[in-house]
């Protein structure tokens, strides 16, 4: 009996409370809970609970929820703002944060109930305190930080180098020590680089300092997709580095339940998606949490229409709505264009064969879904390390065409920037991803191979199975060493 305790282990994986951060977590812990002497428990808010709890309600799934009493009240938001998507306001970030940052204790106050004992913290990157909780109960710290190793080098160099110091925001610099040639500007830096008005300084050094006192660093993506990226990070982080992704393919039959109910059924979708060719479809979404300019917003529209493909546009902007109905943008489309308000099943749309290009904010998790439903892709970054993503999928993997966008529009202050992207930007792309030439075959080629290497990588044998096999063999053998020193 104690080499059967000895060898259970109980993954404890504490996401931030936003969709693009919990929904890989949640797949994760689907995956982790599958594996052989292992059990999950996912720390969050009831209504979270409620929300993500359908994809993790399976008979025999070992793995269930700790919920926390969200203290919203008690920093002065509305009720039921447990999640950043759920924000009347970005100005109410900052106390959602430090909201998010009392959960510490109440975690803390219900920790010996945890049966069995937690062998390991799974935490977001952006949970600084659960590096103290994990040193005040002797447990190792394993980050989760969901982008990929490209940007995780990235963030390394360009934080060691300082290489913007002093530039004008839009003079062009190249980031030093990368396999590839990568030009940003100032503009295009995420907020480790770039201050935004919704976090502070203060936090993000503390976010990097606890980074560095974790045992290491979980990555969703698959080792083929940036191997030249994964071999320079492990280097930084003497080999405990484990990409263990796409994470989205763990969920593949629960692609309609991931993050909220889709406020248009499945069904429906496919239905629409079957009465169009296939590969000429245009699937646009910019995101869970982004809030693009209105003014914006109707230029993506008008672009939709005039590139003259069919497309599925998720739409969630009250303003946008007026329009489309004062416009009659709605009626003229009608033929060829969706519209979707509200959460959309992302998944289940990309993987339909009438689909052809994917027309995203560039946030990590839609590039990865976009990877694996073989997509090529129209990018049109909008903040926070999103740009960086966009270089990766046009530079490195040529999988994609950008709008052109210049700089990061930070969350909250979308009405400094007004309108920068035109229709005539966006049709152009649109066309280029569509195109039927020499270089639209080639691009559509790469994001085929692509995906069939990232369903590889999951299955038994692939690279990010064998990778989710050695993290869990890091955390069996840490608890071994704790239990005969202890």
């Amino acid at each position: 009996m104690a080499s059967k305790s000895i060898n259970e282990l109980h993954f404890l994986l504490i996401p931030y409370l936003a969709p693009g951060h919990t929904i890989p977590m949640i797949d994760m812990a689907k995956l982790l809970a599958q594996q052989p002497d292992v059990t999950v428990t996912v720390v969050t808010t009831p209504l979270n609970a409620v929300r993500y709890g359908p994809v993790l309600n399976k008979p025999g799934l070992p793995v269930g929820f700790l919920q926390l009493p969200f203290p919203a009240m008690e920093v002065g938001l509305p009720e039921g703002c447990e999640s950043l998507d759920a924000l009347p306001s970005p100005d109410l970030a900052l106390k959602f944060a430090d909201a998010v940052d009392m959960l510490q204790s109440k975690l803390e106050q219900c920790f010996k109930t945890l049966s069995p004992p937690p062998s390991c913290i799974v935490s977001d990157k952006y949970l600084p305190w659960t590096a103290d909780t994990a040193d005040k109960y002797q447990l190792p710290r394993v980050i989760f930080d969901g982008m990929s190793c490209f940007k995780q080098l990235c963030d390394h160099n360009l934080y060691e180098s300082k290489v913007f110091d002093g530039l004008p925001e839009s003079e062009t610099f190249v980031v030093p020590g990368l396999p590839d040639r990568i030009e940003l500007t100032r503009s295009q830096l995420p907020v480790e680089f770039n201050p935004s008005t919704h976090t502070t300084s203060e936090r993000l050094e503390r976010v990097r300092e606890t980074v560095l006192r974790s045992v290491g660093i979980v990555i969703n993506s698959f080792e083929e997709l940036e191997q030249e990226y994964v071999n320079e990070y492990k280097k930084l982080k003497g080999g405990k580095v484990w990409c263990i992704g796409p994470l989205s393919l763990c969920t593949y039959n629960d692609k309609a339940q991931r993050g909220k109910i889709a406020s248009i059924s499945e069904q429906q979708c496919m239905e629409w998606l079957d009465s169009h060719p296939h590969g000429l479809v245009v699937y646009a979404c910019l995101g869970s949490v982004s809030r693009v300019n209105p003014m914006q917003l109707i230029e993506l529209g008008l672009g939709l229409e005039a590139s003259d493909h069919p497309f599925i546009w998720v739409i969630r902007d009250r303003e946008v709505e007026q329009w489309i109905v004062e416009s009659g943008f709605e009626e003229r489309v009608k033929d060829r264009g969706l519209l979707i308000r509200g959460w959309a099943p992302q998944l289940s749309i990309l993987s339909h064969p009438s689909i052809g290009g994917f027309l995203t904010h560039c946030g990590w998790n839609s590039i990865l879904e976009g990877v694996c439903s073989c997509v090529p892709m129209i990018t049109w970054p909008q903040f926070a390390e999103q740009f960086l993503n966009e270089k990766l999928v046009v530079q490195v993997l040529g999988t994609g065409v950008g709008v052109g966008a210049q700089f990061v529009v930070h969350w909250g202050e979308e009405e400094k920037f007004g309108v920068k992207m035109k229709s005539v930007d966006v049709k152009k792309a649109i066309l280029k991803v569509m195109d039927s030439g020499i270089e639209g075959i080639e691009r559509r080629k790469k994001a085929k191979e692509l995906g069939k290497i990232a369903n590889r990588a999951i299955e038994e044998g692939g690279s990010s199975h064998m990778n989710l096999k050695l993290l869990i063999q890091q955390i069996r053998d840490m608890n071994l060493h704790r239990s005969y020193s202890g």
